[in-house]
C-alpha cells in the first residue's frame, strides 16, 4: 500500500514530467531531427534498465552513438561517440525522451539513475537498496559529481537519498541539476569518453 508521501512523490513526478515533456517538445524534435541527419536512424536509445524493486523496463534516451563497428574501429564508447553526441551529452539534451518514462511511472524525476540489468548480480546487498525507490532522470549522486565520482561513492549517495528523501529535498537536487547542467560538471569519468562499466565492488572497497 501506498504511503502519502508515495502519492505525493508520484503525483509531483506526473505533473512536472507532463510539464516538461510538454515544454521541451520542440526541442526533442529539432534534437531528433539532427541525429537523424548525422547518424540516420535509429533516433532513439533504447535499453532495458533497472526499475523499482529490481524490475527491468526500458529506458528511452537520444541516441548519442553510432553502433560498434569492429570493422571500422567502433569498438569503444570513445570511437563510437559522435560530436553531436558529446554536444547532447554535456547539455543533457539526450535526457530529455526519459520524461516518457516519468510519465509512464516506471521512473521519477529525482531517484537513484537506472542502470543496466546486467549489473544486478554485480551490486552488493546494501547497494542493491537503490532499487526500493522508483529510479530517477536525476538523483544526489548526478548533483554530488556525476560521472566524476567513483562507483562506490555514487551507491553510497543512491542508499542515503533511499533512506531520507524527501519533496523539498527532491526540490532542491532538481535545482542543483539545473546548475549542474549549466555548468556541464562530471559529464565523463576522468580517462573515459562516459563511465566505465561497473564489474561489482569487493567486499573491502564495498565498505569504504
Amino acid at each position: 500500500m501506498l504511503s502519502a508521501s508515495d502519492i505525493i512523490k508520484r503525483s509531483f513526478d506526473i505533473v512536472l514530467g507532463t510539464v516538461a515533456l510538454t515544454v521541451t517538445l520542440p526541442v526533442q524534435v529539432l534534437t531528433g531531427l539532427a541525429i537523424r541527419a548525422v547518424m540516420g536512424s535509429p533516433v532513439l536509445f533504447r535499453q532495458e534498465r533497472t526499475g523499482l524493486h529490481g524490475r527491468p523496463f526500458r529506458l528511452v534516451k537520444f541516441r548519442t552513438m553510432r553502433p560498434p563497428e569492429p570493422a571500422k574501429g567502433l569498438v569503444h564508447d570513445e570511437e563510437r561517440l559522435t560530436r553531436l553526441g558529446r554536444v547532447l551529452r554535456s547539455t543533457s539534451l539526450d535526457e530529455l525522451p526519459t520524461f516518457w518514462n516519468v510519465v509512464r511511472g516506471q521512473m521519477s524525476l529525482v531517484g537513484p539513475r537506472p542502470l543496466p540489468v546486467t549489473y544486478l548480480e554485480r551490486y552488493s546487498p546494501e547497494q542493491a537498496r537503490r532499487h526500493e525507490v522508483r529510479p530517477g532522470v536525476t538523483g544526489l549522486a548526478q548533483v554530488t559529481g556525476r560521472n566524476a565520482i567513483t562507483w562506490a561513492e555514487k551507491f553510497r549517495l543512491d542508499v542515503a537519498y533511499v533512506d531520507g528523501h524527501t519533496l523539498m529535498g527532491d526540490v532542491v537536487i532538481l535545482m542543483r541539476t539545473v546548475l549542474s547542467v549549466l555548468k556541464r560538471d562530471g559529464i565523463a569519468a576522468q580517462g573515459s569518453a562516459t563511465m566505465p562499466e561497473f564489474v561489482g565492488t569487493s567486499p573491502i572497497a564495498s565498505d569504504s
